[in-house]
């Protein structure tokens, strides 16, 4: 099955994170978004430089420097968080409270709509619609926004199409926040993989956050290293919005982060040669497949859909079930006629993944 029943008194729900939590095992997984893993021999040095002391009172000073050299910011702009979701998290507890509005793109990534109901705001939707490519519409935010909107989310590359967001229209959207008073957070977990080296969004302006991570584009997710990049005064709320959810990171996953960062580059070639054989694949594979229609990606995913059908549910179930590959269901990210597709992982099981989903296709057909 594609959903698990939540019981009735559950307020703070990401139906998405659980799925992915309770599943099924696959032989396959093609429904995560993440880059292949890295083992320890991809990162030299990581066993030399564990250890349980250091200062992280704010962070790991060594990593938050290395964060804002990577990003050309200034240090006191960082805060080290738990991922980008830990970030996302952070900037929720420090900007919204009760009664206020908050903007979240539709499709979307649930857990930015579960952390919203967790400070009692008011979720506002705005579209990317498959007719438009996906784009990033300022129009529609413009629409969509109310006298008590304190924050517009974005992702970028959007989770889960993989379009990225146009910097026009990031600009646009700039303005009509600034002019409502509140900030626009963008999730930029995907955009390092994607050849983008744009400077982070919170450099547009001190109304711009910035999330991202180690996580998607770098192959190292255990670490849970993410951060969020913002103005002075608003890191100051998000430092302080740490000390009551979690008070420092993880002095050993900080201290790995580091070696990482200076390990980077290096990282982010394995990471984009996994990309393009494997985005290789997924496009001759979604081009060859005439029932399908999907636009194209910049990041480690994509989202079709199958033609003259409105709920692709049955169809990811039956691929699991028959062929023991997992695709992420579209109505997670409440866009029912999809699948999300992710192709970061080893490129032999990709190309293996592919051909089950193609077999599961033609017996559609």
């Amino acid at each position: 099955m594609t959903q698990t029943a939540k019981p009735a008194d559950i307020r703070y729900h990401a139906p998405y994170m659980e799925w992915a939590k309770t599943r099924p095992a696959a032989e396959i997984d093609l429904a995560g978004s993440n880059i292949l893993a890295c083992a320890i021999e991809d990162l030299p040095g990581a066993r030399e430089a564990v250890a349980f002391s250091g200062a992280n009172d704010n962070g790991y000073r060594p990593l938050v420097e290395a964060i804002a050299q990577q990003y050309g910011v200034d240090a006191e702009r960082v805060t080290p968080a738990g991922g980008t979701s830990g970030a996302n998290f952070l900037v929720y507890a420090a900007l919204l409270e009760p009664g206020d509005d908050i903007l979240v793109e539709r499709p979307g990534y649930d857990p930015l709509l579960g952390a919203a109901r967790m400070f009692g705001a008011r979720t506002v939707r705005f579209e990317r619609r498959f007719e438009d490519g996906f784009a990033l519409d300022p129009d529609r935010v413009r629409q969509a926004m109310t006298p008590r909107t304190k924050v517009i989310v974005i992702t970028t590359p959007h989770n889960p199409t993989g379009v990225p967001a146009d910097a026009a229209a990031l600009d646009e959207i700039g303005r009509i926040a600034e002019r409502a008073g509140a900030h626009v957070l963008v999730d930029e977990v995907y955009k390092d993989v994607t050849g983008d080296s744009s400077a982070p969004a919170a450099s547009r302006g001190d109304m711009f956050i910035s999330t991202s991570s180690l996580t998607k584009s770098y192959g190292l997710s255990s670490l849970r290293s993410g951060w969020a990049i913002a103005s002075p005064s608003v890191t100051y709320r998000v430092r302080r919005a740490r000390d009551v959810v979690d008070g420092t990171g993880s002095i050993v996953a900080e201290r790995l982060s580091v070696l990482a960062f200076a390990q980077l580059e290096a990282l982010l070639a394995r990471a984009r040669g996994i990309l393009a054989r494997n985005k290789a694949l997924a496009d001759a594979f979604l081009a060859s497949r005439p029932e399908l229609e999907w636009v194209p990606t910049a990041g480690t995913i994509v989202f079709p859909r199958i033609k003259g059908i409105s709920d692709a549910g049955p169809f990811v179930d039956a691929v699991m079930r028959e062929h023991r590959t997992a695709l992420g269901p579209g109505a997670f990210f409440e866009a029912p006629a999809h699948f999300r597709l992710g192709y970061g992982g080893d490129t032999e099981t990709i190309r293996q993944g592919l051909s089950r989903v193609a077999s599961a296709l033609d017996r559609l057909r």
